[in-house]
């Protein structure tokens, strides 16, 4: 009987403190980020095992951060636990935001008593609120305190390069392309690769270019020219 009494004034509360009308528009895209290690131009040393050259395709999205819990609503019913969450639209004031997919994400706990289940978070920059968006727009906000940044990660269709050093027989130095994108219908490529150093010491592959000074069964040393992307510098 309690529980069903605490539910009407719930119910009640809701109409008459939350409820709204607005338009969310999710209208925000992620950029695209390539990077690319080690940088052009710079001199390295790798042993056997080790990368010398990667090239991503990332996720740089915009996100807030929260350090802490922060409770919401009537009996605080909502709950923001600690974690990334990221950018879905908004404007200069404000932005929607959902618990990130990425990783480090957080999350959202509706109580089994309020009316409504969670849509999105309206975040405010100045002064920092936030605010719960239910399904049917019912909105409760609270001062808060949260970090904006960047979460910065593999997408759905990232796409990795890297260029390994596998060792060196005789004249001939021997290493291992891999490339793998984070989308599972495309299978992850290996080829291993052998260049004789008594014809160049300048070694190219898929777009790569790496100048060789020193290379034994145990390191190389090398000069990074350019990386599988030449616009990448």
């Amino acid at each position: 009987m309690r529980i069903f009494k605490w539910f009407l004034i719930l119910l009640a509360t809701w109409f008459l403190y939350g409820c709204a009308s607005a338009q969310y528009g999710f209208n925000y895209t992620p950029k695209i980020k390539q990077i690319s290690n080690p940088p052009v131009g710079s001199v390295k040393i790798a042993y056997i095992g080790d990368e010398l050259l990667s090239q991503s395709s990332l996720v740089e999205h915009e996100a807030i951060y929260l350090n802490k819990q922060k409770r919401l609503g009537i009996l605080e019913g909502y709950k923001l636990n600690p974690g990334y969450y990221i950018k879905k639209g908004g404007d200069e004031k404000s932005g929607y935001y959902v618990p990130s997919t990425y990783g480090e994400g957080g999350s959202v706990i509706v109580s089994p008593l309020t009316p409504d289940p969670f849509r999105v978070i309206q975040a405010f920059y100045y002064p920092q609120k936030l605010c719960f968006v239910s399904t049917s727009n019912y909105r409760a906000c609270e001062k808060a305190d949260f970090e904006v940044t960047t979460q910065t990660a593999l997408g759905k269709n990232s796409f990795q390069q890297t260029l390994i050093y596998s060792g060196k027989v005789g004249n001939k130095i021997n290493f291992s392309y891999r490339e793998f994108t984070s989308n599972a219908a495309r299978p992850a490529y290996n080829n291993n690769v052998e260049y004789d150093l008594e014809h160049s010491t300048t070694l190219r592959y898929k777009g790569a270019k790496l100048e060789v000074f020193k290379a034994t069964n145990e390191l190389i040393e090398y000069k990074v020219l350019s990386n599988f992307n030449t616009n990448i510098q």
